[in-house]
Protein backbone atom coordinates (compact mmCIF):
# COMPACT_ATOMS: atom_id res chain seq x y z
CA UNK A 1 0.00 0.00 0.00
CA UNK A 2 1.21 3.23 -0.93
CA UNK A 3 2.22 5.67 2.19
CA UNK A 4 0.34 8.90 1.99
CA UNK A 5 2.47 12.14 1.79
CA UNK A 6 1.42 14.70 4.61
CA UNK A 7 -0.38 17.82 3.65
CA UNK A 8 1.55 20.85 2.92
CA UNK A 9 1.09 23.33 5.62
CA UNK A 10 -0.43 26.95 4.15
CA UNK A 11 2.06 29.69 3.80
CA UNK A 12 0.91 32.23 6.28
CA UNK A 13 1.85 35.91 5.27
CA UNK A 14 1.57 39.22 7.06
CA UNK A 15 -1.55 40.83 7.75
CA UNK A 16 -1.90 43.51 4.54
CA UNK A 17 -0.76 46.97 5.78
CA UNK A 18 1.91 45.56 8.39
CA UNK A 19 4.88 45.09 6.61
CA UNK A 20 8.04 43.10 7.03
CA UNK A 21 11.22 45.45 7.68
CA UNK A 22 14.17 43.23 6.06
CA UNK A 23 17.51 43.72 6.77
CA UNK A 24 18.81 45.92 3.71
CA UNK A 25 15.75 48.43 4.51
CA UNK A 26 16.29 48.18 8.53
CA UNK A 27 19.71 49.73 8.01
CA UNK A 28 17.78 53.16 6.54
CA UNK A 29 15.74 52.53 10.01
CA UNK A 30 18.72 52.69 12.22
CA UNK A 31 20.23 55.83 10.48
CA UNK A 32 16.73 57.39 10.91
CA UNK A 33 16.71 56.76 14.69
CA UNK A 34 20.09 57.44 15.37
CA UNK A 35 20.10 61.04 13.75
CA UNK A 36 16.81 61.34 15.61
CA UNK A 37 18.46 60.63 18.89
CA UNK A 38 21.24 63.25 18.35
CA UNK A 39 18.51 65.90 17.82
CA UNK A 40 16.79 65.05 20.50
CA UNK A 41 19.54 65.41 23.22
CA UNK A 42 20.63 68.45 21.74
CA UNK A 43 17.28 69.44 22.70
CA UNK A 44 17.24 67.94 26.25
CA UNK A 45 14.00 65.62 25.31
CA UNK A 46 14.24 62.52 27.22
CA UNK A 47 12.73 59.19 25.43
CA UNK A 48 9.61 57.38 27.22
CA UNK A 49 8.02 54.05 26.52
CA UNK A 50 4.51 53.54 26.81
CA UNK A 51 2.46 50.56 26.09
CA UNK A 52 1.17 49.82 22.72
CA UNK A 53 -2.02 48.24 24.08
CA UNK A 54 -4.30 51.18 26.47
CA UNK A 55 -8.00 51.23 27.80
CA UNK A 56 -10.63 52.04 24.78
CA UNK A 57 -11.65 55.05 26.85
CA UNK A 58 -8.64 56.94 26.95
CA UNK A 59 -8.75 57.33 23.02
CA UNK A 60 -12.50 57.61 22.86
CA UNK A 61 -11.97 60.76 25.74
CA UNK A 62 -8.83 61.84 24.36
CA UNK A 63 -8.43 61.18 20.85
CA UNK A 64 -12.38 62.72 20.61
CA UNK A 65 -15.56 60.71 19.79
CA UNK A 66 -16.23 62.54 17.05
CA UNK A 67 -13.07 61.93 15.09
CA UNK A 68 -12.78 59.82 12.24
CA UNK A 69 -9.71 57.76 14.27
CA UNK A 70 -11.97 56.85 17.14
CA UNK A 71 -15.61 56.29 14.77
CA UNK A 72 -13.72 54.14 12.11
CA UNK A 73 -10.06 53.32 12.03
CA UNK A 74 -9.35 51.58 15.86
CA UNK A 75 -8.21 48.00 16.28
CA UNK A 76 -10.19 47.74 19.71
CA UNK A 77 -10.97 44.21 21.07
CA UNK A 78 -12.27 42.86 24.60
CA UNK A 79 -10.18 41.49 26.81
CA UNK A 80 -11.15 37.88 27.67
CA UNK A 81 -10.04 37.65 31.28
CA UNK A 82 -11.61 40.86 32.60
CA UNK A 83 -13.79 42.07 29.68
CA UNK A 84 -12.04 45.14 29.54
CA UNK A 85 -12.33 47.21 26.46
CA UNK A 86 -8.77 47.84 24.49
CA UNK A 87 -7.33 49.14 21.93
CA UNK A 88 -4.09 48.78 20.05
CA UNK A 89 -2.82 52.77 20.02
CA UNK A 90 -3.63 54.63 16.90
CA UNK A 91 -1.56 57.23 18.01
CA UNK A 92 0.07 58.28 21.18
CA UNK A 93 -0.09 61.46 22.56
CA UNK A 94 -3.14 60.36 25.08
CA UNK A 95 -1.04 57.72 26.23
CA UNK A 96 1.56 60.10 27.08
CA UNK A 97 -0.31 62.13 29.24
CA UNK A 98 -2.16 59.46 30.59
CA UNK A 99 1.39 57.70 31.59
CA UNK A 100 2.37 61.55 32.98
CA UNK A 101 -1.11 61.72 35.27
CA UNK A 102 -0.55 58.18 36.56
CA UNK A 103 3.59 58.76 37.69
CA UNK A 104 2.95 62.44 38.17
CA UNK A 105 5.91 63.29 35.80
CA UNK A 106 5.38 66.98 36.41
CA UNK A 107 5.75 67.63 39.95
CA UNK A 108 8.73 69.03 40.07
CA UNK A 109 8.69 70.91 36.49
CA UNK A 110 7.69 70.30 32.91
CA UNK A 111 8.96 67.42 31.14
CA UNK A 112 10.35 67.54 27.25
CA UNK A 113 9.49 63.73 25.86
CA UNK A 114 9.76 61.84 23.09
CA UNK A 115 8.90 58.29 21.77
CA UNK A 116 9.34 56.13 18.36
CA UNK A 117 7.22 53.38 17.82
CA UNK A 118 4.26 51.24 15.99
CA UNK A 119 1.16 53.07 16.00
CA UNK A 120 -2.48 50.75 14.55
CA UNK A 121 -5.21 52.58 12.11
CA UNK A 122 -7.75 49.98 10.14
CA UNK A 123 -8.12 51.61 6.87
CA UNK A 124 -7.15 51.52 3.59
CA UNK A 125 -3.67 50.45 2.85
CA UNK A 126 -1.82 52.92 0.28
CA UNK A 127 1.57 54.70 0.18
CA UNK A 128 2.80 56.19 3.09
CA UNK A 129 -0.17 55.32 4.55
CA UNK A 130 0.00 51.39 6.54
CA UNK A 131 -2.59 49.73 9.02
CA UNK A 132 0.74 49.27 11.17
CA UNK A 133 2.96 52.53 10.81
CA UNK A 134 5.97 54.10 12.80
CA UNK A 135 5.60 57.49 14.65
CA UNK A 136 8.02 59.64 15.94
CA UNK A 137 6.23 61.76 18.94
CA UNK A 138 7.51 64.73 21.04
CA UNK A 139 5.34 66.53 23.60
CA UNK A 140 6.94 69.28 26.14
CA UNK A 141 4.26 69.18 28.96
CA UNK A 142 4.23 71.28 31.58
CA UNK A 143 5.36 74.56 29.78
CA UNK A 144 2.70 76.84 29.08
CA UNK A 145 4.48 80.27 26.83
CA UNK A 146 4.68 80.37 23.45
CA UNK A 147 8.68 80.52 23.29
CA UNK A 148 7.89 76.70 23.63
CA UNK A 149 5.79 76.17 20.60
CA UNK A 150 8.20 77.62 18.89
CA UNK A 151 10.82 75.50 20.69
CA UNK A 152 9.33 72.00 19.20
CA UNK A 153 9.34 73.59 15.48
CA UNK A 154 12.45 74.24 15.50
CA UNK A 155 13.22 70.88 16.64
CA UNK A 156 11.54 69.29 13.98
CA UNK A 157 13.61 72.10 11.04
CA UNK A 158 16.58 71.10 12.53
CA UNK A 159 15.71 67.32 12.61
CA UNK A 160 14.81 67.75 8.66
CA UNK A 161 17.82 69.99 8.20
CA UNK A 162 20.28 67.11 9.70
CA UNK A 163 18.64 64.23 7.80
CA UNK A 164 19.43 66.77 4.33
CA UNK A 165 15.45 67.19 3.15
CA UNK A 166 14.75 70.02 1.37
CA UNK A 167 11.36 71.72 -0.09
CA UNK A 168 9.84 70.71 2.90
CA UNK A 169 7.45 73.80 4.08
CA UNK A 170 5.73 74.98 7.23
CA UNK A 171 1.79 75.91 7.48
CA UNK A 172 0.91 77.58 10.68
CA UNK A 173 -2.44 78.28 12.16
CA UNK A 174 -3.96 79.12 15.79
CA UNK A 175 -7.09 77.60 17.20
CA UNK A 176 -7.47 80.02 19.90
CA UNK A 177 -9.33 79.33 23.15
CA UNK A 178 -12.51 77.48 23.89
CA UNK A 179 -14.44 80.51 23.72
CA UNK A 180 -12.96 81.48 20.42
CA UNK A 181 -13.72 78.10 19.37
CA UNK A 182 -17.16 77.89 20.34
CA UNK A 183 -18.01 81.31 18.66
CA UNK A 184 -16.73 80.27 15.42
CA UNK A 185 -18.46 76.95 15.08
CA UNK A 186 -21.52 78.32 15.54
CA UNK A 187 -20.85 80.73 12.80
CA UNK A 188 -19.81 77.55 10.84
CA UNK A 189 -23.11 75.93 11.46
CA UNK A 190 -24.97 78.67 10.16
CA UNK A 191 -22.86 79.36 7.29
CA UNK A 192 -22.67 75.60 5.88
CA UNK A 193 -26.42 75.09 6.69
CA UNK A 194 -27.24 77.51 4.04
CA UNK A 195 -25.46 74.93 1.45
CA UNK A 196 -26.93 71.98 3.76
CA UNK A 197 -28.46 70.62 0.22
CA UNK A 198 -24.82 70.45 -1.45
CA UNK A 199 -22.94 68.89 1.16
CA UNK A 200 -21.63 65.10 1.37
CA UNK A 201 -22.97 62.93 3.39
CA UNK A 202 -19.71 62.96 5.53
CA UNK A 203 -19.98 67.03 6.27
CA UNK A 204 -23.73 66.40 6.89
CA UNK A 205 -22.40 64.22 10.38
CA UNK A 206 -19.61 66.67 11.04
CA UNK A 207 -22.05 69.47 10.87
CA UNK A 208 -23.24 69.27 14.75
CA UNK A 209 -20.49 67.31 15.88
CA UNK A 210 -17.39 69.21 14.64
CA UNK A 211 -17.78 71.07 11.89
CA UNK A 212 -14.44 72.63 12.09
CA UNK A 213 -13.18 69.42 10.25
CA UNK A 214 -15.29 70.26 7.27
CA UNK A 215 -12.80 72.73 6.33
CA UNK A 216 -9.48 70.05 5.57
CA UNK A 217 -12.50 68.87 2.91
CA UNK A 218 -11.25 66.86 0.16
CA UNK A 219 -14.31 67.40 -2.21
CA UNK A 220 -13.64 70.09 -4.93
CA UNK A 221 -17.25 70.85 -4.31
CA UNK A 222 -17.56 71.75 -0.73
CA UNK A 223 -13.57 73.37 -1.44
CA UNK A 224 -15.58 76.14 -3.23
CA UNK A 225 -18.04 76.32 -0.05
CA UNK A 226 -15.07 76.45 2.19
CA UNK A 227 -13.55 79.12 0.52
CA UNK A 228 -16.08 82.01 2.09
CA UNK A 229 -16.40 80.06 4.97
CA UNK A 230 -16.13 82.10 8.23
CA UNK A 231 -12.18 81.52 9.57
CA UNK A 232 -11.26 80.57 13.29
CA UNK A 233 -8.53 83.08 12.80
CA UNK A 234 -10.83 86.50 12.56
CA UNK A 235 -12.65 85.23 15.94
CA UNK A 236 -9.38 85.28 17.67
CA UNK A 237 -9.13 87.96 20.74
CA UNK A 238 -5.95 90.11 21.23
CA UNK A 239 -4.45 87.61 23.51
CA UNK A 240 -4.63 84.43 20.94
CA UNK A 241 -3.43 86.82 18.46
CA UNK A 242 -0.37 87.83 20.41
CA UNK A 243 0.58 84.59 21.26
CA UNK A 244 0.58 83.48 17.58
CA UNK A 245 2.24 86.58 16.61
CA UNK A 246 5.22 85.87 18.89
CA UNK A 247 5.20 82.47 17.18
CA UNK A 248 5.57 83.38 13.94
CA UNK A 249 8.38 86.11 14.97
CA UNK A 250 11.05 83.51 16.58
CA UNK A 251 10.71 81.40 13.59
CA UNK A 252 11.37 83.98 11.38
CA UNK A 253 14.68 85.45 13.70
CA UNK A 254 15.63 81.56 13.83
CA UNK A 255 15.56 81.62 9.97
CA UNK A 256 12.35 79.42 9.64
CA UNK A 257 10.40 80.72 6.60
CA UNK A 258 6.51 79.68 7.62
CA UNK A 259 3.03 80.08 5.74
CA UNK A 260 -0.10 81.17 8.11
CA UNK A 261 -3.29 78.76 6.52
CA UNK A 262 -6.46 79.16 8.04
CA UNK A 263 -8.03 75.96 7.33
CA UNK A 264 -5.25 73.85 8.89
CA UNK A 265 -7.32 72.77 11.64
CA UNK A 266 -5.67 69.06 12.53
CA UNK A 267 -7.91 65.91 13.05
CA UNK A 268 -8.19 65.90 16.59
CA UNK A 269 -10.30 67.16 19.03
CA UNK A 270 -7.64 68.05 21.80
CA UNK A 271 -6.01 70.92 19.62
CA UNK A 272 -5.91 74.69 21.24
CA UNK A 273 -3.66 78.12 20.21
CA UNK A 274 -0.62 76.55 17.93
CA UNK A 275 -1.27 74.57 15.36
CA UNK A 276 1.30 73.45 12.41
CA UNK A 277 2.39 70.99 9.50
CA UNK A 278 5.21 69.77 7.72
CA UNK A 279 4.37 69.69 4.37
CA UNK A 280 6.27 68.38 1.07
CA UNK A 281 4.74 68.43 -2.39
CA UNK A 282 6.96 65.02 -3.48
CA UNK A 283 4.84 62.26 -1.78
CA UNK A 284 1.33 63.51 -3.34
CA UNK A 285 -1.54 63.26 -1.09
CA UNK A 286 0.32 61.96 1.73
CA UNK A 287 3.02 65.08 1.75
CA UNK A 288 2.07 66.22 5.44
CA UNK A 289 5.24 64.84 7.61
CA UNK A 290 4.45 66.01 10.97
CA UNK A 291 1.10 67.17 12.30
CA UNK A 292 1.06 68.78 15.93
CA UNK A 293 0.00 71.96 18.26
CA UNK A 294 -0.87 72.35 21.65
CA UNK A 295 -3.51 70.62 23.95
CA UNK A 296 -4.32 72.52 27.21
CA UNK A 297 -7.25 70.56 27.66
CA UNK A 298 -6.19 67.19 27.25
CA UNK A 299 -5.12 66.21 30.93
CA UNK A 300 -8.19 67.42 32.38
CA UNK A 301 -10.03 64.97 29.97
CA UNK A 302 -8.03 61.99 31.11
CA UNK A 303 -8.75 62.59 34.35
CA UNK A 304 -5.27 64.94 35.75
CA UNK A 305 -5.39 68.57 36.69
CA UNK A 306 -4.63 71.17 34.06
CA UNK A 307 -1.27 71.12 32.53
CA UNK A 308 -0.55 73.27 29.60
CA UNK A 309 1.33 71.26 26.73
CA UNK A 310 2.14 71.13 22.91
CA UNK A 311 3.47 68.45 20.76
CA UNK A 312 3.88 66.65 17.57
CA UNK A 313 3.82 63.19 15.66
CA UNK A 314 6.28 62.26 12.90
CA UNK A 315 5.13 59.69 9.71
CA UNK A 316 8.69 57.77 10.09
CA UNK A 317 7.80 56.07 6.94
CA UNK A 318 7.22 59.18 4.94
CA UNK A 319 10.46 60.83 5.39
CA UNK A 320 12.14 57.62 4.67
CA UNK A 321 10.12 57.80 1.27
CA UNK A 322 10.98 61.63 0.82
CA UNK A 323 14.55 60.68 1.68
CA UNK A 324 14.98 57.75 -1.09
CA UNK A 325 12.92 60.14 -3.37
CA UNK A 326 15.45 63.00 -2.78
CA UNK A 327 18.17 60.51 -2.92
CA UNK A 328 19.31 60.56 0.25
CA UNK A 329 19.75 56.85 0.82
CA UNK A 330 22.27 55.39 3.26
CA UNK A 331 24.77 52.74 2.35
CA UNK A 332 24.16 49.21 4.12
CA UNK A 333 26.11 48.91 7.03
CA UNK A 334 29.14 46.35 6.37
CA UNK A 335 31.54 44.26 8.72
CA UNK A 336 35.14 45.67 8.92
CA UNK A 337 36.54 42.04 8.13
CA UNK A 338 35.37 38.75 7.16
CA UNK A 339 36.86 35.14 8.68
CA UNK A 340 37.82 32.87 6.32
CA UNK A 341 38.18 29.07 7.59
CA UNK A 342 39.64 26.72 5.21
CA UNK A 343 39.74 24.00 7.75
CA UNK A 344 37.17 22.42 10.64
CA UNK A 345 39.74 22.11 13.00
CA UNK A 346 40.70 25.62 13.33
CA UNK A 347 37.49 26.76 14.33
CA UNK A 348 37.94 26.94 17.99
CA UNK A 349 41.14 29.12 17.46
CA UNK A 350 39.02 31.26 14.62
CA UNK A 351 36.17 31.32 17.34
CA UNK A 352 38.26 32.60 20.34
CA UNK A 353 40.33 35.07 18.05
CA UNK A 354 37.12 36.22 16.56
CA UNK A 355 35.78 36.64 20.18
CA UNK A 356 38.88 38.94 21.33
CA UNK A 357 38.61 41.15 17.92
CA UNK A 358 34.81 42.07 18.51
CA UNK A 359 35.25 42.94 22.34
CA UNK A 360 37.76 45.56 20.92
CA UNK A 361 34.76 46.74 18.58
CA UNK A 362 35.89 45.38 15.19
CA UNK A 363 33.13 44.45 13.18
CA UNK A 364 33.13 40.57 12.33
CA UNK A 365 31.07 38.57 9.97
CA UNK A 366 32.68 34.88 9.83
CA UNK A 367 31.79 32.68 6.82
CA UNK A 368 28.94 29.84 7.85
CA UNK A 369 28.25 27.49 5.42
CA UNK A 370 24.26 26.14 4.69
CA UNK A 371 25.92 22.51 5.20
CA UNK A 372 27.66 20.97 7.60
CA UNK A 373 30.74 20.61 5.45
CA UNK A 374 33.27 23.03 5.11
CA UNK A 375 33.44 24.98 1.58
CA UNK A 376 36.54 26.25 -0.32
CA UNK A 377 38.52 28.88 0.12
CA UNK A 378 37.50 30.44 -3.67
CA UNK A 379 33.97 30.05 -2.60
CA UNK A 380 34.80 31.58 0.60
CA UNK A 381 36.90 34.81 -0.39
CA UNK A 382 33.66 35.10 -3.05
CA UNK A 383 31.80 35.31 0.05
CA UNK A 384 33.73 37.85 1.95
CA UNK A 385 34.03 39.80 -1.43
CA UNK A 386 30.37 39.89 -1.31
CA UNK A 387 29.88 40.99 2.07
CA UNK A 388 31.50 44.31 1.53
CA UNK A 389 34.33 43.79 4.05
CA UNK A 390 37.27 45.26 3.75
CA UNK A 391 39.68 42.73 5.28
CA UNK A 392 39.40 39.06 4.86
CA UNK A 393 40.93 37.05 8.33
CA UNK A 394 42.31 33.68 6.71
CA UNK A 395 43.15 30.86 9.56
CA UNK A 396 44.38 28.33 7.44
CA UNK A 397 46.66 25.39 7.85
CA UNK A 398 50.39 27.53 7.85
CA UNK A 399 48.40 30.10 10.20
CA UNK A 400 47.08 27.78 12.49
CA UNK A 401 51.00 26.32 12.72
CA UNK A 402 52.83 28.97 13.58
CA UNK A 403 49.73 30.56 16.10
CA UNK A 404 49.25 33.99 13.08
CA UNK A 405 46.40 35.38 11.26
CA UNK A 406 46.42 36.42 7.65
CA UNK A 407 44.76 39.64 7.13
CA UNK A 408 44.07 40.13 3.23
CA UNK A 409 43.12 43.44 2.15
CA UNK A 410 39.54 43.27 -0.26
CA UNK A 411 39.12 47.23 -0.92
CA UNK A 412 41.98 49.92 -0.58
CA UNK A 413 45.20 48.11 -1.96
CA UNK A 414 43.30 44.88 -2.75
CA UNK A 415 45.23 42.16 -2.19
CA UNK A 416 48.04 42.91 -0.04
CA UNK A 417 48.36 40.69 3.00
CA UNK A 418 49.98 41.29 6.48
CA UNK A 419 50.50 38.29 9.16
CA UNK A 420 49.76 38.90 12.41
CA UNK A 421 50.01 36.77 15.91
CA UNK A 422 46.85 35.58 16.84
CA UNK A 423 48.06 36.04 21.08
CA UNK A 424 49.15 39.69 20.66
CA UNK A 425 45.32 40.50 19.12
CA UNK A 426 45.18 43.25 21.55
CA UNK A 427 48.14 45.18 19.79
CA UNK A 428 46.83 45.11 16.36
CA UNK A 429 42.88 44.98 16.25
CA UNK A 430 42.30 48.45 16.07
CA UNK A 431 43.87 48.21 12.63
CA UNK A 432 41.25 46.25 11.28
CA UNK A 433 38.60 48.74 12.39
CA UNK A 434 40.31 52.20 11.59
CA UNK A 435 41.93 51.40 8.45
CA UNK A 436 39.89 51.68 5.61
CA UNK A 437 38.68 55.10 7.26
CA UNK A 438 42.48 56.18 7.51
Amino acid sequence: MEKSSPLKAEKLVAVKGMNDILPGESARWEALESTIRSIMRRFAFENIRTPVVEPTLLFVRGTGQSTDIVMKEMYSFEDKLNGEALTLRPENTPGVVRAAIEHNLTYDGGKRLYYMGPMFRHERPQRGRYRQFYQLGVEAIGFEGPDVDAEIILLAHALFKELGLKNVRVELNSLGVTSERLAHRLALIGYFEQFIDLLDEDAKKRLHTNPLRILDTKNPVLKEIVRDAPMLIDFLGEESLIRFRTVKTALSACGVPWTVNPLLVRGLDYYSHTVFEFYTEELGSQGALIGGGRYDGLFELLGGKPTPAVGWGLGMERVLELLKTQGQVDAAPVPDAYAIVPDASALPVMLQCLQSLRERGVNVQMHASATANVVSMKSQFKKADSSGAYFALIFGADEMASGQITVKSLRDGAGEQTTYPIATVSQWAHKLQFQHQL
